[in-house]
């Protein structure tokens, strides 16, 4: 269904940040002086692996959690931070995908992950906390074509979120890992440079938009490699 377009405003900047990042984390904390985005292009975390699509193992998902990620302190929900005027990145073109019933138990459908140091955003006189990266996630009976099913989520959602505000630029970067395909692109949303991914596999497919560090984009190829990471540990039988 069409979402109803709310008057243009600026980035929402919560007054008090809830939930998932309110305390730096405890264990496996980053370095100070290593930005979440510099951390992940350095080392194995910041480069995707690329591979041919393999054959449908069968697997299908039932739930999605919280998952464990590296350096990262990771709840549910949208970390206290939003945009205004629609701009919250969704999953759409889906129809054609049968979700699965939620039968009342936690599924995680929403998750944000914070970094140390904090990831501040600035505009005009407000600031506020962000996440790394946040992510959704939705879970079906059967995707028989990942690599279709994503190319019609990505241009859809991409699309839609156009039309609200996001521009869109540079190249499109599509990374397979097993039976995991991801597609990326950088964009502006609301003056903030943000790299956004998308997925797909044989069971569920879904977004995570990263949000920028000292006003820079995360690149193409840590985020890539970031959803990896997060389906690994998100998607659960």
């Amino acid at each position: 269904m069409t979402r109803l377009r709310t008057a243009v405003t600026a980035v929402v900047l919560a007054a008090a940040v809830t939930g998932c990042g309110a305390d730096e984390p405890s264990d496996g904390a980053r370095p100070a002086d290593r930005s979440p985005a510099a951390e992940a292009s350095a080392g194995d975390t910041g480069r995707a692996k690329a591979e041919e699509l393999a054959a449908d193992p069968g697997t299908r998902y039932t739930t999605v959690v919280v998952p464990p990620m590296q350096e990262l302190v990771c709840d549910e929900g949208d970390g206290g931070f939003h945009f205004g005027s629609d701009l919250d990145m969704t999953v759409t073109g889906d129809d054609d995908l049968k979700e699965i019933e939620d039968d009342g138990g936690d599924v995680a459908d929403e998750v944000s992950c914070f970094g140390s140091p904090r990831n501040v955003l600035r505009k005009g006189t407000m600031s506020a906390s962000a996440p790394v990266f946040t992510a959704r996630t939705h879970l079906y009976e059967d995707v028989k074509d990942p690599p279709a099913a994503l190319n019609r989520i990505f241009d859809a959602s991409t699309k839609l979120e156009t039309g609200y505000g996001r521009n869109f630029h540079g190249d499109t970067k599509t990374v397979t890992s097993g039976a995991l395909v991801v597609k990326c692109r950088q964009n502006v949303t609301d003056t903030f440079p943000m790299t956004t991914c998308f997925w797909a596999n044989y069971g569920a497919a879904g977004v995570l938009d990263f949000f920028p560090f000292d006003d820079q984009y995360v690149p193409i190829a840590s985020a890539a490699s970031r959803t990896q990471e997060f389906v690994a540990g998100a998607l659960k039988e």
